[in-house]
């Protein structure tokens, strides 16, 4: 008897679902999205109310416009059906907007920012103001650099000076994030706080931040001048990254509010005393690695 009741209860739940399946089915759309789905009807009508709600994602994705127009449980995704043996397995497929933006930002993974401001990610040449003629040298410059380095000529990189607040990071963020793109990596590193920050970590990832700053293959180092100088920071930071780079001919950048001589007069002094020698080595290092431009501009920022 019990197998009996438990035939006819399984029996009774089967008509329900093929009930539900079919007043799904009463709507045509409904029905013509679940016939091109290459599912047996004896499974679909297993996950009626899973298949609804596939469907009406399915239809938001029709008449969608723009990811921000996005109407689904999960931006920039679809519920989505696919059959696996006897079963329906329900994931969430990125759109075609969500594919297109994913390519569109798949750069920033090749770009690695140390306390630089996130949205200098966004940074683009195409937004560069050009209302400014002395900017039409720098960006003339660009256009050399991607079609050297593209042509592996290993170019020199810029040592970009000026006035406050002209757009000297912004300029060099555009040229990196445009590098990023044809899968370059990338580093955009504030070289103040990164110097503080590397000195708090001798016991904890020194070797490793030290060694991806030296070896990265595009490298800004950002208001260089602007720290503390010591002879830490002189002889066993700058110094080794410098020739490291030199020696491997990796296009290294460098933004600052000095010009190279009044940076080689910072460098030389220290709380150690001056050392005139070491500085000018430092100076000798950068005019190897990079052409000196400067930017004289208003200041943008206010």
């Amino acid at each position: 008897m019990k197998n009996i009741n438990k035939i006819i209860s399984q029996d009774i739940d089967q008509l329900n679902l093929l009930h539900s399946y079919q007043d799904a089915c009463s709507n045509e759309k409904f029905r013509k999205y679940v016939e091109k789905l290459p599912i047996e009807e004896e499974v679909l009508i297993k996950y009626t109310s899973s298949l609804e709600d596939a469907y009406q994602e399915y239809e938001n994705c029709k008449k969608c416009k723009s990811l921000a127009c996005c109407k689904n449980k999960i931006e920039g995704y679809c519920y989505t059906p696919k059959k696996d043996k006897k079963i329906i397995n329900f994931s969430y497929i990125a759109c075609k907007w969500n594919q297109i933006a994913m390519q569109e930002n798949a750069y920033k993974e090749n770009l690695e920012l140390f306390d630089m401001p996130i949205e200098i990610k966004e940074a683009s040449l195409k937004n560069v103001y050009t209302d400014d003629k002395s900017r039409i040298p720098i960006i003339k410059y660009f256009k050399e650099f991607i079609n050297k380095y593209q042509a592996k000529e290993n170019p020199k990189g810029l040592y970009l000076t000026g006035s406050f607040g002209s757009g000297k990071t912004y300029l060099i963020a555009a040229l990196l994030n445009e590098m990023a793109k044809k899968n370059t990596q990338c580093a955009l590193v504030y070289y103040p706080e990164f110097l503080r920050n590397l000195k708090s970590s001798f016991q904890t990832d020194y070797k490793e931040k030290f060694d991806f700053i030296k070896k990265t293959p595009i490298l800004l180092l950002d208001d260089i001048g602007a720290e503390n100088e010591s002879n830490w920071s002189r002889d066993e930071v700058l110094g080794p990254i410098l020739q490291y780079r030199m020696q491997n001919h990796l296009a290294t950048f460098f933004t600052s509010n000095l010009t190279l001589e009044e940076l080689e007069t910072s460098l030389a002094t220290t709380a150690s005393g001056v050392d005139k020698v070491k500085a000018r080595r430092i100076i000798e290092r950068i005019k190897q690695l990079t052409t000196t431009m400067e930017l004289i501009a208003k200041n943008r920022r206010n």
